[in-house]
């Protein structure tokens, strides 16, 4: 069958390679199988439930949700009546949801728990074209989504093939709205088209297909997440979704995915968690972990002796298939994108035997540009991999990034200004990313323009870059290096608190309980010290981080200092520590 639309995507595994498994839940714990027939069967009761209720074509459907398999039956049938999809993240302030629903004009609400019911109503009446608010588990303030559910009937049925047949490749089928590091977040209108054309291109690189289980848990409302459960549908893989972010270590163990997706900080947690451990071992042990650590270093996918490949098959007997068993023994692939993977990380994780695929995209393009390709030898650790079927990259005199393809956004919602801003006449889209391309085939990203600043002195630096290296440290959470228009860098640190407890517990040093206790204690400053100056030796001297302060607060989502998808907020950053920006430059 033909695959022109995203809900054709369902029926076609339905046709090719139906699975009893193909989403799963876990509750009261018990994993819960929903079968591809089921899927469709409730997403076409839905799908009538939608039509009696009102729903039109065009009309805006909010989701706001954790990763589940109601999420995805919802989607098909907002889908199927000719409904926009209005995907929104749960972990968002209630003023942004009350501006994303009055932009978008969202006449229905799916949430999934109390918590978002909760918030929902709060903001219900500032937004005039709300109608009601569903709820996949039974709550107060909010009906039982079930209740829409429609039994066969011809009339209904009718219109929904007759609403399924009018809808085009190139329509209209959701609107995500960025996230955004400054101001309101933007509307970015994706058609069928957009997706799926990323879905087939992407298909080839998936090295799994229908025997195989991928486990979701990053943020579904993402369209990179999205865009993979479509991919895992196309080629009849079974999804299971993990119970929360706290669980996916036992998720994994539990599940024994073939595939996940993940972002740099998650691995950089795994990876900080399995260090911790290695250096409480003492004597023989010890040694073999640190032996194959710094043999991990020297990985690559290319240029490696004999002598080095008998060495790393002993590593990943020893001690790296412990590592492999702690993700379940079965990985064949992770995709690792939204930010830069740092290339340590990546060469550590490969030498274990977890093949970590970094790629590149935007919201705005739907998402994936490039993306790492374990066939024939297309895997270069530091880059984002070679462009994917159909897209065209080119790189900008100034060296921004510009792409061309199916991908690329129909547009920002109700912003042409915007819109032009970024699609230039030729159908250029300009990413805002620098990058380049290395053995003029793999793509590199280097930083964000808008984020690439000057000293005092005339240099430029380049932030993203510097604090994807700082990050090598275990001791740091998180980094943001300043300096524009002083004379020097310098650097907020945000200290990962459990390795440095662990840190002072294993040399007796008292430093405190709180984190204001232990960012003041002596030790702790000489350490961070000594990491920095370690770390500094990768830099130009105009580069080198001079001064730092520790902060006294965790930068997260809920707070304000970081995106949904984890990038910092430098602007609200700078605001909150503008005593500590007085205590480096005066």
């Amino acid at each position: 069958m033909d695959v022109t639309r995203l809900f054709d995507v369902a029926y076609y595994q339905l046709k090719n390679f139906p699975q009893e498994d193909a989403f799963c839940d876990k509750r009261d714990g018990k994993w819960l199988k929903t079968s591809t027939k089921e899927y469709i069967d409730k997403a076409n009761s839905l799908s009538r439930g939608l039509i009696k209720k009102g729903i039109k074509p065009g009309d805006k459907v909010a989701v706001i949700s954790n990763n589940r398999s109601e999420w995805n039956i919802t989607d098909i049938a907002v889908q199927q009546v000719g409904a926009i999809l209005v995907p929104v993240y749960p972990t968002i302030h209630e003023d942004i949801y009350a501006y994303i629903f009055n932009d978008a004009e969202v006449k229905l609400c799916f949430v999934s728990d109390q918590e978002l019911c909760d918030k929902v109503n709060r903001i219900i009446d500032k937004v005039s074209t709300l109608n009601e608010v569903y709820s996949y588990t039974s709550v107060s303030g909010a009906k039982i989504w079930t209740e829409l559910f429609a039994e066969a009937d011809t009339s209904i049925d009718s219109e929904i093939e007759k609403r399924k047949s009018a809808i085009k490749g190139e329509d209209l089928v959701t609107l995500i709205y960025t996230s955004g590091t400054t101001g309101n977040p933007k509307g970015v209108m994706l058609c069928h088209n957009n997706i799926l054309s990323n879905v087939l291109a992407c298909e080839p690189r998936l090295p799994v297909g229908k025997d195989a289980i991928a486990l979701s848990f990053l943020p579904v409302c993402h369209i990179y997440e999205r865009m993979l459960l479509y991919l895992y549908q196309y080629t009849g893989v079974s999804v299971y979704f993990a119970e929360s972010m706290d669980t996916i270590g036992d998720n994994l163990r539990e599940v024994k995915p073939n595939v996940f997706t993940a972002v740099p900080r998650l691995l950089e947690k795994v990876y900080d968690k399995i260090m911790a451990k290695g250096e409480e071992l003492t004597g023989v042990k010890r040694k073999l972990f640190f032996w194959a650590i710094s043999l991990g270093e020297e990985y690559d996918v290319i240029g490696k002796s004999a002598m080095y490949k008998f060495k790393l098959g002993i590593a990943r007997k020893l001690i790296f298939s412990k590592w492999q068993a702690a993700l379940g023994g079965r990985v064949e692939v992770v995709a690792s994108g939204s930010a830069a993977l740092n290339p340590r990380l990546a060469r550590i994780f490969m030498a274990a035997g977890v093949p970590v695929m970094e790629g590149y995209g935007l919201t705005e393009t739907s998402p994936v540009i490039s993306v790492n390709w374990q066939h024939d030898n297309l895997v270069r650790i530091g880059t984002t991999g070679t462009v994917i079927d159909k897209v065209t990259v080119k790189i900008a005199e100034d060296g921004e990034i510009l792409v061309k393809g199916p991908n690329v956004m129909l547009g920002y919602y109700k912003m042409p200004k915007e819109t032009a801003e970024v699609i230039d006449a030729d159908g250029w889209f300009h990413t805002g990313d620098i990058g380049t391309f290395v053995e003029g085939k793999f793509l590199k990203i280097t930083d964000r323009k808008k984020e690439i600043f000057k000293t005092s002195g005339g240099k430029y630096i380049a932030p993203q870059l510097m604090e994807n290296k700082f990050k090598e440290s275990r001791f740091i959470e998180q980094i943001m290096v300043i300096g524009e228009n002083q004379k020097m860098p310098g650097a907020f640190i945000v200290p990962a608190i459990d390795a440095v407890q662990d840190w002072a517990k294993h040399n007796g040093i008292d430093c405190g309980n709180t984190q204001e206790e232990i960012i003041k204690h002596g030790k702790v400053i000489e350490l961070f010290q000594q990491e920095i100056d370690q770390l500094n030796t990768n830099f130009g001297d105009w580069e080198k981080i001079k001064r730092f302060e520790l902060t006294p607060i965790q930068w997260g989502i809920p707070t304000g200092e970081m995106t949904p998808t984890l990038k910092l907020k430098r602007k609200v950053i700078m605001e909150k520590h503008a005593d500590l920006f007085k205590k480096i430059y005066g």
